[in-house]
Order: structure tokens, then sequence, then C-alpha cells
């Protein structure tokens, strides 16, 4: 990963680095992941955990029950809160929790919590994660971190989490799925050579069914714009080698239907979006986030060097593999040219969740491809040592924003635009 830039970011945004370690070493000093293997992630994983206990309100009894909270051995669920009863007494099943609030306005003001995690509607992250820091709450939020307030939304949110000097962590499955820690100890290893190209792809048709409310109404994702739901894809590049997106050029497609025509996201009018972004180290990510089409369903990249290239599983039916160059093997092309044949190796797929990088009692496989107790633990594990956590303000800015500009892109015609660096200190913003 590349060294990132510091300045004050910790102070500002209310998390601080270990006074007797400095991020590099941090870094190097990562879990072991198995006996003599290298850490697969970015950051330290502390399985002897300190004594500290951390008191987390859980609000959203959707996704918000699809963690793993009360298995932490540092985590106790002080409460949960939904507007719909039946979702709260689900909550507070799941967690083994008595005490539940009508609104998340009303557990805010619990004074026995110390974090709350927030997982309601997209358009409503910053408003809740700003009641919460209001009242002295740490925030761990769904994805993504602003929606359908364009730039001034992650503007609001970075000063927001800066001046309330808490912790901010959002909750990016992606950054731990199996194989994208796979991909991020190749990097870490300097598996690929040279790296210089990554493409990822959210493909998700069918989610008109989320669209409606029973009574007819539209909920929140109604005509929601792909490129505003971008982490998915962005964290496949951003969190494995730290390179950022500085430009972009994006594509959209949408149809007749009503739903690409009225909507309260400005009347989007795309299903699927596609962009080509430029990173910081002038490589090349290409996205596409799709709604709608003859495709299946996937969230997936593949990460390309000229030492080696890794493929994560195709829907299509290509498993994971290694691509390896090989100068000596050739073969003729279908027009009679020579080529060189590349060695192509099947990867059986670590369960790095049944493994040292997580306390014991979450050593199991999880939602979105084992990610949710890591998600689980990183947060908890970043306020018990007092350290950032993996996903912080500047680094979740960092995902979302680009897909902001490159909707803007698409409504433009394909215009290449500018990303504005919102993982930077305002002092060193280049946007």
């Amino acid at each position: 990963m590349s060294k990132r830039i510091e300045s004050n970011t910790a102070r500002e945004t209310g998390c601080k680095k270990s006074s007797d370690i400095s991020r590099r070493d941090f870094v190097k000093k990562s879990s072991i992941i198995m006996a003599g293997a290298v850490a697969a992630s970015n950051n330290s994983f502390a399985v002897n955990t300190a004594p500290k206990k951390v008191r987390i309100g859980i609000v959203g009894g959707r996704f918000g029950a699809s963690f793993f909270w009360h298995e932490h051995p540092d985590c106790i669920v002080e409460a949960v809160s939904d507007l719909i009863p039946e979702r709260r007494d689900h909550l507070m099943s799941v967690y083994k929790c008595k005490k539940s609030y009508n609104s998340l306005e009303e557990l805010v003001k619990d004074k026995k919590i110390d974090a709350v995690g927030i997982f309601t509607e997209g358009p409503n992250h910053v408003k809740h994660v700003i009641e919460a820091m209001k009242h002295g709450k740490h925030v761990i939020s769904a994805v993504p971190a602003c929606m359908g307030g364009g730039l001034e939304d992650a503007q609001l949110l970075l000063d927001s989490v800066k001046k309330y000097g808490l912790t901010y962590m959002m909750a990016e499955t992606s950054y731990y799925q199996q194989f994208t820690i796979s991909a991020r100890k190749f990097y870490q290893e300097k598996k690929y050579g040279t790296f210089y190209y990554c493409e990822s792809e959210y493909q998700h048709s069918g989610l008109e069914a989320l669209y409606f409310n029973k009574d007819g109404t539209t909920t929140w994702r109604h005509g929601v714009p792909p490129m505003l739901y971008p982490t998915h894809c962005t964290a496949h590049l951003i969190g494995v080698t730290g390179e950022k997106l500085t430009e972009v050029v994006c594509h959209g497609w949408g149809d007749d239907n009503p739903i690409c025509k009225k909507n309260v996201f400005d009347n989007n009018p795309f299903w699927n979006e596609s962009a080509m972004f430029k990173t910081d180290r002038g490589h090349a990510f290409r996205v596409n986030i799709w709604w709608k089409g003859a495709h299946k369903g996937c969230e997936r990249a593949q990460w390309i060097g000229d030492k080696m290239s890794f493929y994560a599983p195709h829907p299509n039916g290509m498993e994971a593999v290694i691509v390896r160059p090989d100068n000596d093997r050739t073969e003729k092309d279908d027009a009679g040219f020579i080529r060189y044949l590349p060695d192509l190796e099947k990867y059986e797929q670590l369960d790095w969740w049944a493994t040292d990088m997580l306390p014991e009692p979450l050593r199991h496989n999880s939602g979105h491809q084992g990610s949710h107790t890591f998600l689980t633990h990183e947060f908890i594990d970043a306020l018990v040592h007092n350290r950032c956590p993996a996903i912080d303000i500047h680094e979740a800015l960092a995902y979302t924003v680009p897909g902001i500009v490159a909707h803007e892109s698409a409504l433009q015609g394909g215009a290449q635009k500018k990303i504005s660096q919102f993982y930077l200190p305002t002092d060193q913003n280049k946007g």
C-alpha cells in the first residue's frame, strides 16, 4: 500500500495513532494469518483483546442484523432501534439485547452507549452520522458514506467528523471479501510486479423489488443512479493498492421505464453506468455498475500486473485464477502469428475468516463473502486500541466521491471530469 498522507488526519478525525508505533511499522507488524504467512490485510488485528468493552447501539433492522457484535469479546450490544416494531424485535433477538428505542434520535441519547452502527437509508447516512456524533458516539455506517447531496454532502460529513473528533468507519464489504484480502496480500508481497490496471464490476439485476413498499409507495432506492453506489467496486482498487482516483469518463444506459423518467435523484435516466478512472499513479481502472440487463450478478474484480495477474471468480463460470507470463512457451493465433502462452494456475481461495486474523468467536463464515465478521472486528478493535480503522473518513470518501463525479460525467454525455480529493487533509487538498 502506498504511503498515505497523514499530517494531522488522525487528530482531526478523532482516531489517534498509537504512541509507540508508527503507521509504517503498524502495517509491517500486521497480524500473522497462518503460521509463517504474511498478513493479508492493510491493518493489524489484535486478537488478544484489551479489557475495555465497547457498548454499541445498532440502528436498522435489515442489514444491521447481519453483523456479529454480540460475538465480539470486547463488545456489548447495549440497545437497538428501528422505526418498524418487527425489525426492532428482530434486532433484539439476533443480538440478545433487551433494550430498544423507537428511533435513532432516541437511541443516541443513551449515555451508556459508546458507539452506534448506522444501517439506515443511504440518503440519510450523513444526517444520522452527525446526529450520533453530536451526542458523543463513535460511528460505523453502511455504504455509501454519502448519497444524494453531491460533493456538498461529502464535505459536510468530513467537516463534521473532524469537528466532533470521534471515530468514523464505513462498513464496506468488498474490502474484506476473501479474494480481496488475497489480492491485497499479493500486492503487499509485490507478486504483481508492476501493477498497472484493475477492473471491477458490481452487477445486480432485480433491484426493482426493493424500489417499492408493500403499499406501492417508493423507497429510497427508487431510481438510484448506479454510480452513487460505487464503493463495492472502488474498494477493490483503493483498498488493495492505496492509489486514489483523480479523473473519470463515464457513460450510462437507460430505457423508457418510468423508474428512469421520474425519481428523486434528479430523474436519473440510467440503469447501468460504466466508468474509466485514472489514478494518481497514472493507472487505468474500469468500473461497471449495472442494475439491469442480460448478465449474472457479481461483485468481483481482477488485478493486472506485468509479472502476475489475479482474477476473482466470474459469474459465467471461470474460477479464481492466477496468470503469469511465460516467454518460453508459444502458440499461434488464428491468423498464424506467434504469441506467448501464459501460465494459468487455479487459485484455491483460503478462508481468511478461519485464521487468527479474527478473535476465535468470529472465526466463521459471514455475509458478503466472509466480510461481516471482519467489519465487526475492525471497528471494535479500532475503538479498543484507540487507532484509526481501515476505512476511516478519508478512505470512505475516497471510495464514495469518485462515483458522484462519475455520475455527473454520464449525465454530461461522458465528459472528462476531475475528482476532488477528499481523502487528503484540507491544507493538502488538490481538488
